[in-house]
């Protein structure tokens, strides 16, 4: 029995000695909210865990929690880049209702392209009733620690239903990694008080998620670890960074193998950089510490832990520092290498220790799985986009979906055109407005989406495109346009 229980049933029994006992027969005992730990990563590929086939990155931690969960392989960002994603989880909702479907930031990537793309909302609405806001009102202490990127000034975590912010503003990734988190242009990273030299952000964080859960122990609470890590810059503990330059070292890998095509860009197929390898082992320790921190204060038994990323890993620009493979691509492209996640999932009594689901899930299914592992009511006008996943959690079955859908009209930095795709049991297909073509996969045959079906199924390609047509109305998604210059081009 953990601390909080114990208060409970002590508090209970000796108010039971004052009242009558007819009065205490009927009465129940209130339920206990699961406290939620929801760590999220930026730019964490697919393939970066050694649970899910790395064999350069070391991540025991991250695996040993998979051991103790269930472990998703088809589970999906709602976007290929961070804040619609980061808006999806909180909302329940596709980016394309929401209206944001890229990342917060000048739009400067659409400038040699063909199209216009449309003007996106700059920050997550206050109307929105996020799952920390429900989750605040249900009488849960709610902590935002890290990167938030969804708005500034009036927009931030505090205004969003966390009691507490820490690192989060309107910034998408850290001026540097260590501390006074500073770089050479005097921009520093805001509302992370305090700190000393040589202190490393990710861990940082952790301390700063560590001392929230001790402190608020005996209450129900949501901690939202939003590392900024592994996004760049690439910057690792020198200790780790060496480590793995050691490691790559013994690694014989012909140019001609590292690196293949994937449109205008090069695309990396192998996992080997030292620097990206230290920093995702400070993101493993992290989940380690978080870990040892609930068995310490023995609330492991009633933490749900999720584990996620915001989109798939960088290995089209950026330093390459990744490889998503077998997946094609990766972040900012709307193939599976841009929005397949590592996503694992521990309900202490209830998710099956080392189960695996390769039910297609997506990111939007949080809000309305939390409610519903906390006791409390479903919201679906607000989580609308999302299905609760404890039926998977339980075994009771698939989900009642027949699709999910991405839709981003944007030019990304990282090499991709505006698009959007759907998927619909094992088929993939993918709608790209700069050309008009369209890319239909199998995903079970072909997870690298190597053979292009269109040509070979057209009443499959004709299927899907008329569903994604309906989605995208229903959704009164916004569109790329020609550019007045490009009109007949």
């Amino acid at each position: 029995m953990n601390r909080r229980s114990f208060l409970k049933f002590a508090g209970a029994t000796a108010l039971a000695a004052t009242l009558p006992d007819t009065i205490f027969a009927i009465s129940e005992p209130l339920p206990e909210r699961p406290n939620f730990v929801f760590i999220l990563i930026d730019d964490m590929g697919w393939r970066d865990a050694e649970c899910y086939g790395s064999k350069f990155y070391e991540t025991p931690n991250i695996d040993k929690l998979a051991g103790e969960a269930m472990r998703f392989t088809d589970a999906y960002a709602a976007c290929p880049v961070c804040s619609p994603t980061r808006a999806s989880i909180l909302t329940g909702k596709y980016p394309a209702r929401l209206g944001l479907t890229d990342w917060l930031g000048p739009d400067k990537w659409h400038a040699k392209g063909k199209l216009q793309t449309p003007q996106i909302a700059q920050q997550l609405p206050l109307e929105e009733v996020t799952i920390a806001e429900a989750l605040k009102a249900a009488g849960y202490v709610t902590a935002s620690i890290g990167k938030w990127h969804l708005g500034g000034q009036s927009y931030l975590p505090e205004n969003q239903g966390f009691d507490l912010n820490i690192a989060g503003s309107d910034m998408g990734f850290p001026p540097s990694y260590f501390y006074p988190y500073r770089n050479k242009n005097n921009l520093a990273l805001d509302k992370i008080p305090g700190g000393k030299e040589g202190e490393y952000l990710t861990d940082r964080l952790t301390d700063e998620a560590l001392k929230f859960i001790e402190a608020n122990k005996d209450k129900p609470f949501f901690v939202h670890l939003s590392h900024y890590a592994v996004h760049v810059p690439l910057q690792s503990k020198k200790d780790l960074e060496d480590k793995y330059k050691a490691k790559a070292a013994k690694m014989v890998v012909p140019d001609s193998e590292h690196f293949k095509n994937e449109g205008t860009r090069k695309v990396n197929q192998i996992q080997d950089n030292a620097t990206y390898a230290g920093m995702m082992q400070s993101v493993d320790e992290s989940v380690g510490r978080v870990l040892e921190k609930l068995d310490e204060l023995n609330l492991s038994d009633n933490t749900v832990i999720i584990f996620m990323s915001d989109n798939g890993g960088v290995s089209t620009s950026e330093g390459w520092p990744t490889s998503n493979v077998p997946l094609r691509a990766g972040k900012g492209w709307l193939h599976e290498g841009g929005i397949r996640e590592p996503m694992i999932i521990k309900w202490p009594g209830v998710t099956k220790a080392g189960s695996v689901c390769s039910e297609p899930v997506i990111s939007t299914d949080f809000y309305p799985t939390m409610l519903e592992m906390a006791g409390l009511s479903l919201k679906p006008e607000q989580h609308c986009d999302g299905l609760s996943l404890v039926p998977l959690f339980r075994q009771q079955g698939n989900l009642k979906r027949d699709a999910l859908y991405w839709h981003y009209p944007h030019y990304s930095n990282q090499g991709s055109s505006p698009a959007s795709a759907i998927r619909a049991g094992d088929y993939k297909l993918i709608e790209f407005y700069e050309d008009n073509h369209t890319e239909l996969y199998n995903l079970k045959n072909d997870i690298g989406e190597t053979a292009n079906l269109a040509d070979k199924m057209p009443e499959k390609a004709a299927e899907l495109k008329k569903k994604l047509a309906d989605w995208l109305k229903q959704m009164n998604a916004k569109f790329p346009t020609v550019k007045p210059e490009q009109e007949g081009k």
